[in-house]
C-alpha cells in the first residue's frame, strides 16, 4: 500500500523545481533520517506554503540519496528523491487546504484557530492515509474539473529566509512573532505535558543506570502521581568539579544524566516556553567550560522543529567556540516517547548514546 507525504514549497522553490524539469524534489539534511522511510510507489502532495494551497501529487520513484547539485537558488535541500508527476495544478486551480477542513483529521478537535498550521512547519511528514487520500482525490478532481481563484502573488513569491554572515557563515536571524501559542498544536499542549517529557527523561535516565538530576526549582513536581524525588538515583547535590557560576547554570538545566561525577547528557525541555532561555543556559555552559564533553539535547514538541533549528542557529550561539549548532541535538516529543515504548526491558543493555539515533542534528542545511 502507497503512503502519503507532505512536500512543502514555496512559490519560488515551486516555479524553480518545475523549471528544473519537475523529476527531483529535496529536503533539508536533518531530515535525511525520516526521509529513508518513504520508498518507491509513495506519494508526495505537494502544498505551496505561501496560498495555503496543495498544488501537485508527485510519485516517487527512488530511495532518497544525497545530491549537493544546485536546484533552488536559496537552500541546497540535498536529501532528494527522483519523482514523477501525476496531476499538477496552477496557483490558481490549487486546492485551498481550508476547503479540506471537513475531510482531513488534521482540522479535529482544535484548540486554537491556527492549532492545524502545525502539521505544515516541516516536510516531509507523514499523512494520515484517510487524510492524504482525500487531499489526492481532491488533486486529481481539480485536474479535471479546474476552478480558478485568485491568490496573493506576493505571498506566492515570498522570500525564504537566508542564514548567511560575512564574519561566521551560516546563521538564522528569526523573524518576529505573533501567534506563538498558536504555534504548538493540541496534541502537544493537551495531550502532552512539559513534566511528562521531564519524568520521561528521569525515569529514563535511571533505568540506564545513570543517576540523574532535575532543575532545582522543579524537585517537587510530579506527573501522573510519580513525584519526581521518588525517582530512583536522583541526585540531591551536583558534583563540584566546576566554578560556582557554572554550578549555577547547570542546577538549573531541566534534566542531566550523570555517570560519577562526570555528566553525561543535558536536556532543555521546551514545550510551549520560547525556546531562547534554554538555549542561553547551554550558551552559558559552553562559554564558562568551552572543553566540557556534554551531549546537549532539546526536547520539544514536533512542530516546533523548525523553530528549534532557527535558534540554534542564531548569531549569538554560532559564534560560540566550539558553536551551540554542532553541539546540541533536537529531539522531537514523538520519538522519545516512541522509543521509550519500544525499549521495553532492553533499557538496561542500552547506552545513553542510543540517543542519537533519534535525535535530529541542529546544523543549518549549508552550515
Amino acid at each position: 500500500m502507497s503512503n502519503y507525504y507532505l512536500d512543502l514549497f514555496t512559490g519560488k522553490t515551486w516555479e524553480e523545481f518545475l523549471k528544473r524539469g519537475a523529476t527531483v524534489t529535496g529536503f533539508k539534511k536533518r531530515r535525511q533520517n525520516f526521509a529513508q522511510n518513504i520508498k518507491p510507489g509513495d506519494y508526495f502532495l505537494c502544498y505551496l506554503t505561501g496560498i495555503s494551497r496543495f498544488v501537485a501529487v508527485l510519485k516517487v520513484r527512488s530511495e532518497c540519496y544525497i545530491d549537493d547539485e544546485a536546484i533552488w537558488e536559496d537552500q541546497l535541500f540535498p536529501v532528494r528523491f527522483d519523482v514523477e508527476m501525476v496531476y499538477q495544478l496552477t496557483p490558481e486551480t490549487a486546492v485551498p487546504v481550508m476547503e479540506l477542513r471537513d475531510k482531513l483529521t488534521i482540522f479535529n478537535n482544535l484548540k486554537s484557530k491556527h492549532a492545524w498550521t502545525g502539521f505544515f512547519r516541516g516536510s516531509p511528514a507523514a499523512f494520515d492515509p484517510e487524510d492524504g487520500k482525500a487531499v489526492y482525490d481532491a488533486i486529481e478532481e481539480a485536474t479535471t474539473n479546474p476552478v480558478k481563484r485568485e491568490y496573493d502573488a506576493k505571498k506566492y513569491y515570498r522570500t525564504p529566509r537566508t542564514f548567511e554572515s560575512q564574519k561566521i557563515g551560516t546563521v538564522t536571524v528569526p523573524e518576529a512573532e505573533t501567534i506563538e501559542a498558536d504555534e504548538v498544536t493540541p496534541a502537544a499542549t493537551d495531550k502532552i505535558t512539559h513534566e511528562e517529557i521531564q519524568y520521561l527523561l528521569l525515569k529514563l535516565g535511571s533505568d540506564l543506570g545513570l543517576d540523574v538530576w532535575v532543575a532545582k526549582n522543579d524537585r517537587n513536581k510530579q506527573y501522573n502521581g510519580n513525584g519526581f524525588q521518588d525517582i530512583p538515583r536522583l541526585k540531591s547535590t551536583l558534583p563540584r568539579q566546576f566554578d560556582d557560576a557554572t554550578n549555577k547554570t547547570i542546577e538549573l538545566i531541566d534534566v542531566l544524566w550523570l555517570q560519577g561525577d562526570a555528566i553525561m547528557a543535558a536536556f532543555e525541555v521546551e514545550h510551549t516556553s520560547a525556546i531562547y532561555s534554554g538555549l542561553l543556559r547551554m550558551s552559558d555552559l559552553i562559554s564558562m567550560q568551552p572543553n566540557i564533553k556534554i551531549n546537549l539535547y532539546i526536547v520539544a514538541p514536533d512542530e516546533r522543529e523548525d523553530k528549534v533549528i532557527s535558534e540554534v542557529n542564531r548569531p549569538t550561539f554560532t559564534k560560540l567556540k566550539p558553536p551551540l549548532n554542532k553541539l546540541c541535538r533536537y529531539i522531537p516529543y514523538s520519538s522519545l516517547k516512541e522509543e521509550i515504548e519500544q525499549m521495553g526491558h532492553r533499557v538496561s543493555y542500552l547506552k545513553p548514546e542510543f540517543l542519537n539515533e533519534i535525535a535530529i542534528d541542529c546544523l543549518a542545511d549549508d552550515a
